[in-house]
């Protein structure tokens, strides 16, 4: 009889773990979700770093040199020096001629 209990004890316990290993909060489902979720979060930081990098090479450049902000007020803001001519040239499809 003692050796039925301890044999439905253990089976009982056997169950248990399995069930905390395939459902539970430690499951390998849930760990493998979770390893995706930590590699795409390396992959994201990544990429922010990257931007991070190029953001803080762009401002040591704007706190360096003149030249960059020129360039930029030039391109984006349309600046144009005293005594400069300012010419644009806007492309467009070639007009056939007229037709009689």
């Amino acid at each position: 009889m003692a050796n039925r209990v301890i044999s439905i004890v253990l089976f009982a316990l056997l169950c248990i773990l399995q069930a905390q290993i395939w459902w539970g909060r430690g499951s390998v489902h849930n760990v493998s979700k979770l390893a995706q979720q930590l590699q795409e979060q390396r992959h994201l930081n990544a990429q922010a770093r990257q931007a991070n990098e190029r953001l803080s090479a762009e401002v040591s450049d704007l706190r360096e040199g003149l030249e960059i902000v020129e360039d930029r007020a030039r391109s984006e803001l349309g600046m144009v020096k005293p005594n400069e001519l300012f010419i644009q040239i806007i492309q467009g499809k070639p007009q056939s001629p007229p037709t009689k």
